[in-house]
């Protein structure tokens, strides 16, 4: 089996190990299928925990604490490196016409124009096109090149790998029950899919041009290239040990939601990451071993720039999600807890380990077409 191959098939097996854990949970719990399996989703219940100040104190503490470590280190270090270099290149056309897409369909998704009811629901996803067309504009700007203009096969693959990549995490939210929709109107089952797969698609290249953008300027991450070293002895053992416990405890997301929830977002990564080291190949997080946290700052910042936006363009959409999130509920910045925006930073993570999987494979196409 050639390279290309074998990557795509761990890839697929990664992949259902994840889909099926959770379901294998509920069946072996005894629990109904049905209300997991139908599309839509069966509509927001009452929320299941009361919100717990003790909780929400000792995880906003654990959160600033961290977030002074890397932010303080941070600013210190900006003074040390110089200006950024001047623009490379003039703002390109197409980066003003995101401009203009992206604000007009801000405009439209905060208003109830009656001439434009019928596309209301629509308007997400012009939304994010415009975007993800401004951040490129601004990448081409600073350096010349940008995933658009330089790595165009692997920028248009990110559309539909990230459809594929959302609908995972809607499956794993059936389980955890975290975020609900209203408003969609009455949609066949197969007019949801397409309305969720057109927005769903504009994931990954969200978070990984915001990334590239953040890449451009040294100083977002002033500092972190001579940070902490973190170095494991036992790679692989760690590695198959984070993978058990994702998939266990993806298995008992459903059957204890409100306790498991938080593995939607790590048990994911886990697994992209373990998979990676049980190859021998490098993961996101190599150059901690060198005390380099760079890009792992970058990517969190990324993910968190993009849940920014993702909840600030919700919060006066017609058709919009909205939170249960156990223990933690209470406070919010839009729609979302809070809290929950810790979720974003391995979000991010997360994404940047799809992509690469996913740059791995078009090189070793290349590779093997020249071959």
């Amino acid at each position: 089996m050639n390279f290309r191959l074998k990557q795509f098939a761990v890839l697929l097996v990664v992949g259902a190990l994840l889909v099926g854990a959770p379901l294998l949970g509920v069946l072996v719990a005894g629990h109904e299928l049905a209300p997991y399996l139908q599309t839509p989703p069966p509509p927001h219940h009452e929320p299941r925990l009361q919100f717990s100040l003790t909780a929400f104190v000792i995880l906003a503490v654990l959160g600033l604490v961290v977030m002074l470590i890397f932010d303080d280190r941070v600013l210190r270090h900006r003074k040390t490196l110089a200006d950024d270099a001047p623009p490379a290149k003039f703002f390109p056309w197409w980066g003003w016409a995101g401009l203009v897409l992206g604000l007009g369909a801000w405009a439209l998704a905060w208003t109830r124009f009656a001439w434009f009811a019928p596309w209301q629901r629509y308007i997400f996803t012009p939304q994010w096109l415009g975007y993800i067309l401004v951040v490129n504009g601004l990448t081409y700007r600073r350096t010349g090149g940008c995933l658009l203009t330089h790595l165009p096969l692997f920028f248009a693959l990110l559309f539909p790998l990230s459809a594929a990549f959302w609908w995972f995490f809607e499956w794993l939210n059936r389980f955890a029950q975290n975020w609900f929709y209203v408003d969609l109107g009455p949609l066949s089952a197969g007019e949801y899919v397409l309305f969720a797969t057109l927005p769903f698609a504009t994931v990954l290249p969200a978070v990984l041009s915001t990334a590239e953008l953040l890449e451009t300027a040294p100083k977002s991450a002033a500092g972190l290239d001579r940070f902490v070293a973190l170095k494991i002895a036992k790679p692989k053992r760690v590695a198959a040990v984070a993978f058990a416990v994702g998939l266990f405890g993806l298995a008992l997301m459903g059957v204890w939601p409100a306790f498991l929830f938080p593995l939607l977002w790590l048990a994911p990564l886990a697994a992209l990451t373990a998979a990676r080291v049980f190859q021998g190949q490098e993961t996101i997080f190599q150059g901690l071993e060198k005390g380099d946290w760079r890009r792992i700052y970058r990517l969190a910042v990324a993910g968190l720039i993009c849940g920014f936006f993702w909840e600030c363009w919700n919060y006066f959409s017609l058709a919009k999600w909205i939170y249960d999130v156990p223990w933690v509920g209470r406070a919010k910045l839009f729609e979302m807890p809070v809290l929950g925006y810790a979720g974003y930073l391995p979000f991010g993570w997360t994404c940047a380990a799809l992509g690469d999987w996913l740059a791995e494979l078009l090189k070793s196409r290349v590779e093997w077409s020249e071959a």
